[in-house]
C-alpha cells in the first residue's frame, strides 16, 4: 500500500471537515483542563484518608505503562523511517493507549495519596529535581502535541502531521523515559 492509499484509508472525514483553528483551540482547551485537574489533584485537593492498599501498586503500573509507551514510540519511529505507514500507525496508537492508561492510573494514584515528597539529601536531590522539573514542564506540552499530531494524521493532513511529529516524538519519548527513571530514583530513596 503506498502513501496515498494509506492516507485515504485512515482519513476520518469528520476530522477533515473541522478547521485547523477550531481543532487547535479544542485541543488546547482539553489539554488545559487536564493540566488544571492534575494541579488540583496534586496540590490543592486533600488526599483520601484511607486509599486502600491496591493504590500503592499503581506507581509500578505507571512505570510499566511508561516503559511500554516508550518502546512503542521507538518502534513507531523505526517503522516510519522504513515507510511502513500501517505498522507506524499501529505502534503509535498503542503508545497513545499506553500513555492514556498511564494518565488515568496516575490521576487515580495521586487523587488517593496526594503529592509525593522526595526525602533524599546530597547530590541526588538536585539531579532528581532537575529531571523532575524538565519532565513536568515537557509533560504539559506532550498532551496537546500528541493530540495535534493525531488530528493532522486522521484529518488527512500528513505533511503537517510530519512537521508537528518532529517535535512530538522527542518530547513524548523523553517524558515517557524520564517518568520511568523518576519512578526508580524515587523508590530507591523513599
Amino acid at each position: 500500500m503506498d502513501r496515498n492509499e494509506f492516507e485515504n484509508s485512515i482519513k476520518i472525514d469528520a476530522l477533515a471537515r473541522i478547521s485547523v483553528g477550531k481543532a487547535i483551540v479544542s485541543i488546547l482547551a482539553l489539554s488545559a483542563a487536564a493540566l488544571l485537574l492534575l494541579v488540583w489533584i496534586l496540590y490543592l485537593k486533600p488526599p483520601r484518608v484511607d486509599p486502600g492498599s491496591w493504590v500503592y501498586s499503581l506507581p509500578g503500573l505507571n512505570a510499566t505503562l511508561n516503559s511500554i509507551s516508550a518502546i512503542l514510540i521507538l518502534l513507531g519511529f523505526l517503522e516510519i523511517k522504513k515507510r511502513d505507514f500501517r505498522k507506524h500507525m499501529k505502534f503509535m496508537l498503542g503508545a497513545f493507549v499506553a500513555s492514556s492508561l498511564f494518565l488515568v492510573s496516575y490521576l487515580v494514584y495521586h487523587n488517593s495519596v496526594g503529592h509525593t515528597s522526595f526525602p533524599a539529601e546530597g547530590w541526588i536531590r538536585p539531579v532528581y529535581f532537575t529531571l523532575l522539573i524538565s519532565h513536568i514542564i515537557l509533560s504539559a506540552f506532550v498532551v496537546p502535541l500528541v493530540l495535534t499530531s493525531y488530528y493532522f494524521a486522521f484529518s488527512g493532513r500528513l505533511e503537517t502531521h510530519r512537521k508537528v511529529s518532529k517535535w512530538t516524538f522527542p518530547i513524548w519519548l523523553y517524558v515517557s523515559v524520564t517518568g520511568v527513571i523518576i519512578y526508580f530514583v524515587l523508590n530507591a530513596f523513599v
